[in-house]
């Protein structure tokens, strides 16, 4: 599919729903009116058979019956309504996505993380992040899975082959991605917390104890024996019997309000809200899915009986629970039956046998939700390949490029490291490229541990854990220096190396802090020792002195360098990298053409 073919498709999308939007709004205003008409046409005709007063509620009986089911119709339209408009939103948003706008998306901001291995130096989260690039949840379960995702990537090839099937499956099924979103996003209060509604449920005083639960029994039995001795005429005080018993019984239903009325409290609110998930659980288990991923989280929210129909159940329990609080409930179906008795200890029953249920239902709705982001970036990018993953370390790329540049502007390049320890020293001149293209493999690398198809022509990888240093912050509330906080970055790379872990390491510009000695001397020194410890990466630097490590070490290092080009007095950039030390600079350039000196 080509970049046009995507575009028409969301463009093809919008303007049928707005063909039926505009057929929903003409559906809503006919009934609308009916609705009008209907309630004139009752009065009218009250007004006009007021001397029968059989006729007369007849007239109001049917009347109430037609404008309660336009009522219904009513709402079913406008919730098609709703639905419309917001498919219609999501393509626009879309096509506005396509066109590096992603401002209508959550960019997480809240985990902008300085401290993290790398998420702060490749702008993972934020405004203009690559997360809001990506990010199309519609749960906020889902929005946290796929945060998870990407702050802690997989590290092993088993699972990212296997979300890399998921996702390639899922950009394939661009209905179920439409509908599931627009379904998600007309969920009201989709951040309630709606896992551990249990745990709440059963903090307050449950009525389960033997007494209750045999009331339902007993007081049907008591009041309709007397009752039936009252309609006898066995004794003269049958009548002030049948009362007495019916008062007994009305105070004794009194008894367990307080904790009822609590836990509907507890529930009510969350019910409603399950019923509305309900919908995309029904949508993951009507599904057919073929990648061991999806059939997985199918099979955990078909288990026992579904969660669909659990939740459904849940609903039917939680509305007959209601009808104890109405005046019919009050005056008879709690001192008759113990109405509010028997539906809060079925519910009590539901959740006791859906409280792990519960979990697990919405854990793999976070992860579906999740891989619904990572497929529709894959339906957006067709031409995004899967990588290959190693078995041993190894990262190869061809034509590797940063999603978040305008694909039109974007100027690719290759990355070769097949051998541990082996370090790509990057030279060049200011404004050259070196950061872009390490933020390039960064974003890349773990797009590529999440099962997401990366931006290049090929490439392949091992999945170890990534950590970089290309923009570290001093700390005013720490009272930390610049240079202190840089080197406590490079000390935990370190002390992870020696502990064994495998990492893959990007660092600009080490020991930016101190003078150009001293940072020369502590730079070579820092790479001998990453060396040393038989670990991998990529460093940019403008001090060419580093290049001669080649020389020392060939087997370990290779220079590469983003040349500035100076021609007849004019700066012009390839952004293309190429082998060898940088041997042009420009800073001094730059700094005449600015007239800033003389030089």
């Amino acid at each position: 599919m080509t970049f046009d073919d995507i575009k028409n498709s969301y463009s093809q999308l919008a303007e049928t729903e707005k063909t039926n939007l505009t057929i929903f709004k003409r559906q809503i205003f006919r009934i609308g009116t009916l609705r009008l008409f209907v309630v004139v046409a009752c009065v009218a005709l009250c007004y006009y058979l007021w001397g029968n007063m059989l006729a007369v509620i007849a007239d109001l009986l049917v009347g109430l019956i037609i404008f309660m089911c336009l009522a219904k119709y009513h709402n079913k339209l406008f919730a098609k309504k709703k639905y419309a408009e917001i498919i219609i939103n999501n393509a626009e948003n879309e096509l506005k996505g396509l066109n590096y706008d992603f401002t209508a998306f959550d960019g997480a901001n809240e985990m902008v993380d300085s401290t993290h291995s790398f998420s702060y130096d490749l702008d993972l989260f934020g405004n203009r992040s690559f997360f809001q690039s990506i990010n199309r949840t519609v749960t906020e379960y889902g929005k946290n899975a796929l945060i998870k995702t990407f702050v802690r990537p997989f590290d092993t090839k088993l699972k990212i082959i296997d979300r890399q099937q998921a996702i390639k499956e899922l950009s394939t099924k661009n209905e179920l991605i439409t509908r599931f979103r627009a379904k998600g996003m007309m969920v009201e209060d989709r951040n309630l917390d709606i896992k551990n509604f249990p745990k709440q449920f059963n903090y307050s005083k449950p009525i389960s104890t033997t007494f209750w639960r045999f009331m339902p029994f007993i007081a049907p039995v008591l009041f309709f024996t007397f009752l039936g001795l009252c309609i006898a005429n066995v004794s003269p005080f049958a009548v002030w019997t049948v009362v007495t018993c019916w008062s007994i019984l009305l105070i004794l239903s009194l008894i367990p309000f307080k904790y009822i009325q609590n836990k509907v409290s507890l529930i009510t609110k969350k019910v409603d809200t399950l019923k509305a998930f309900a919908t995309l659980f029904r949508m993951i288990e009507s599904e057919k899915f073929d990648s061991p991923r999806l059939l997985e989280i199918q099979q955990t929210v078909s288990k026992n009986d579904g969660a669909a129909k659990a939740i459904n159940q849940l609903d039917k329990l939680s509305n007959n629970l209601d009808q104890s609080f109405s005046m019919i409930g009050s005056a008879i179906l709690n001192p008759i039956f113990f109405w509010n008795v028997i539906y809060t200890l079925k519910i009590e029953k539901w959740i006791t046998k859906h409280e792990e249920d519960l979990d697990k239902w919405f854990d793999a709705l976070a992860e579906f939700d999740s891989l619904i982001s990572l497929g529709l970036f894959a339906y957006n990018h067709a031409d995004y390949v899967y990588p290959q993953v190693a078995d041993k370390f190894q990262f190869e790329a061809k034509g590797l490029g940063h999603p978040l540049i305008n694909k039109d502007l974007c100027v690719r390049n290759d990355l070769s490291v097949s051998r541990r320890a082996f370090f790509i020293v990057v030279t060049g001149a200011n404004m050259a490229g070196k950061s872009t293209y390490l933020r390039t493999v960064g974003i890349n690398h773990v797009l590529a541990c999440t099962g997401a198809p990366v931006c290049a022509e090929s490439m392949t990888f091992y999945p170890c854990h990534l950590v970089t240093n290309l923009r570290t912050s001093d700390s005013l509330n720490d009272n930390e220096s610049y240079f202190f906080a840089e080197l406590k970055r490079l000390k935990m790379i370190i002390d992870r190396l020696q502990l064994g872990e495998e990492l893959f390491i990007i660092l600009d510009e080490i020991l930016k802090g101190t003078n150009s000695e001293d940072k020369e001397k502590g730079s070579i020194a820092l790479i001998k020792q990453l060396i040393s410890l038989n670990s991998n990466g990529i460093i940019a630097t403008h001090d060419l002195l580093l290049g001669n490590l080649e020389q020392e070490f060939p087997d370990n290092i290779k220079n590469y360098c983003f040349e500035a080009d100076i021609k007849n007095d004019h700066l012009s950039f390839s952004y293309k990298i190429r082998e060898g030390i940088a041997q042009n600079m420009n800073a001094c350039f730059l700094m005449k053409k600015m007239g800033i000196t003389g030089l």
